[in-house]
């Protein structure tokens, strides 16, 4: 690798380390010309599917357009950034073992759906509403009531904010 400093053509590592995530090699290195240093990052490169959009147009995937629809829907929910990371990266995951080489964004926004499903309900409604046009406050109910009857399954998946839910039902 060149130095950055002085153009040199050779630099030696002195030390490599995987990052937090392990998908990254952090190296520091030094140019034997200049005696500077400096630390570069490798990353495996994957080739993701190329989105296909609802008029045939095709885009390369931009993992920053996922993380915003997420942020978004999540805008003033109580859900981790770390979560959110996950989600993302379970989306990313799925779409490289997927192995097509093109993807319909109506099958990104399902899987959108089935994370914020899991991450926060409010979210996941805000989300749905966008996303499959609702255009009154029926299609909402009906969102909902499906919502209602994944509960169980999903109340596993969150941390309550208002305790245990069955047993508020209980005593109503």
């Amino acid at each position: 690798m060149h130095c950055p400093f002085c153009q040199h053509e050779d630099t030696r590592v002195i030390d490599s380390r995987l990052t937090e995530d392990g998908a990254t090699v952090r190296r520091r290195r030094e140019c034997p010309q200049c005696g500077e240093r400096f630390n570069t990052f490798e990353t495996a490169e994957l080739k993701l599917p190329a989105i296909v959009k609802s008029g045939e147009r095709r885009e390369t995937f931009d993992e920053r357009k996922l993380r915003t629809s997420f942020e978004r829907a999540l805008q003033k929910r109580p859900v981790a950034s770390h979560d959110v990371d996950a989600a993302v990266r379970e989306i990313v995951n799925d779409l490289r073992r997927s192995s097509e080489r093109e993807v319909p964004s109506r099958q990104i926004g399902e899987l959108v759906m089935r994370e914020l499903k899991k991450l926060d309900q409010v979210a996941y409604v805000r989300f749905a509403s966008v996303y499959r046009k609702f255009e009154d406050v029926q299609a909402f109910r009906e969102e909902i009531e499906k919502l209602e009857r994944d509960l169980p399954e999903l109340e596993k998946l969150q941390l309550s904010l208002l305790g245990d839910v069955s047993l508020r039902r209980k005593k109503s």
